[in-house]
């Protein structure tokens, strides 16, 4: 909301404003255009730390090629993206950088990043496409795919369960019981409380975030007859099998990560950076797909990963989208995979990476087949609050599933048309 202030003596105020910001504002403006001016013989590129090794070692080839200089900067990837939009007009920003793809539509829209061109569109799917374009523009190109996937303990279960039902036959082994709770099973634990994880249940029973695959905020598609229909299966899950931890919306998942490290349970959904940990906890695991739903649909959990972009404030545009053309080539694609194990966005560098034996990379690359795009639009930042309290709400008995669904709606609704209403 707008503070209003009061006009008395505004008028005398402004008039003795007006002089002294016109002679300091040319000073401002020329600095700044000072700040953003660019040799074109030098482009900047902020990454994490774990993709320094990789831009090291494939950047001479840029910088021979095109007669430039990359300069690298080690930086947080969210840290860099919350700080463009004040670092962008000041001159401070990188020319490239990393962006998660649910951040690219906000920067996008907002005029902070840069349209850019597919350089090598030919290597990308629809669901590639659609995780950079927002408005119909691409606002970066595709680097990195993610989504969840189930994780099996080897030495308690003989072989991966491929649908519900067998982690239902597995939830009624008593070997899984939780001894400090009569009657309720680990045999298989998934972070439903929390709405990145429910995600692919709603969605397989029908229910979607939003319409127009995920571009229309006025069509809300969660408390849909299919995505109550997946609360109402997931109720069953945490009133009839498991433990009243699985409720505290808060310690979930860590109660999932001990159970699982410690033995006790045979299946987990998760994503793919909890491999590290389970591998050093000595876990002797297998990775999968998610098993099929009792409806014969799949799984279809959010589908993430980074893209490239390039700063809107950019004096370097040209040699900056040859670099991101350059990054996304499939030989780049391919040593990126190489250097960090995760799945590049280039479909032909992936099935370099599905032809190797890393179960986790197969697993991440048959799962994101049936993956829903996370929308990109500014809007979905309200679904995360919104939607915080959906399934508890439902599976602690406070309310049926369909008016926990309609009150998380209600939820993201009013705040939608409150702060993006025009």
């Amino acid at each position: 909301m707008k503070k209003s202030f009061k006009k008395i003596g505004l008028g005398l105020v402004a008039a003795g404003l007006v002089l002294g910001l016109a002679a300091c504002s040319g000073g401002k403006e020329k600095a700044k255009e000072d700040a953003n001016k660019s040799d074109g013989k030098t482009l900047t590129v902020s990454v994490d730390k774990g993709y320094v090794k990789y831009l090291e070692e494939i950047k001479g080839e840029f910088e021979k090629e095109n007669g430039v200089k990359i300069d690298i900067t080690e930086r947080d990837m969210f840290e860099q993206l919350e700080a463009l939009s004040l670092d962008g007009p000041a001159g401070k920003a990188p020319d490239v950088m990393m962006s998660a793809y649910d951040r690219l539509g906000p920067l996008g829209q907002q005029g902070h990043l840069a349209e850019v061109k597919l350089g090598n569109e030919a290597n990308y799917n629809d669901t590639d496409k659609t995780q950079v374009t927002v408005d119909g523009k691409y606002f970066g190109e595709p680097a990195i795919i993610e989504t969840l996937v189930l994780y099996y303990n080897k030495d308690l279960i003989d072989k991966a369960p491929k649908t519900f039902a067998d982690l239902e036959a597995i939830a009624k082994d008593p070997k899984f019981d939780f001894s400090a709770e009569k009657g309720k099973n680990v045999g298989f634990l998934a972070k439903w409380t929390d709405f990145y994880f429910a995600y692919g249940l709603l969605a397989g029973y029908g229910g979607y975030v939003f319409g127009e695959d995920g571009t229309d905020p006025s069509d809300i598609g969660l408390n849909s007859k299919g995505a109550v229909e997946g609360i109402e299966y997931a109720n069953k899950w945490f009133q009839n099998v498991w433990p009243k931890g699985m409720l505290d919306v808060k310690s979930a998942g860590d109660f999932i990560t001990d159970q699982f490290v410690n033995g006790k349970t045979a299946a987990v959904i998760d994503g793919p950076w909890a491999a590290a940990n389970y591998k050093e906890s000595g876990v002797n695991f297998g990775v999968v797909e998610i098993p099929t739903l009792n409806n014969g649909e799949a799984y279809k959990a959010f589908g993430g990963g980074k893209a490239w972009v390039m700063s809107n404030y950019s004096k370097n545009k040209e040699v900056g989208q040859k670099f991101i053309d350059f990054l996304t080539t499939e030989a780049n694609q391919t040593k990126l995979y190489e250097l960090t194990n995760e799945v590049p966005a280039n479909n032909k560098s992936r099935e370099v990476a599905s032809s190797g034996d890393d179960p986790i990379t197969k697993a991440v690359i048959n799962q994101y087949v049936n993956a829903d795009p996370m929308p990109n639009i500014p809007e979905m930042g309200e679904v995360w609050t919104g939607g915080e309290n959906l399934m508890f709400d439902a599976a602690s008995g406070k309310q049926t599933a369909q008016e926990a669904a309609d009150a998380a709606v209600k939820v993201i609704k009013d705040a939608i048309e409150q702060k993006y209403a025009k």
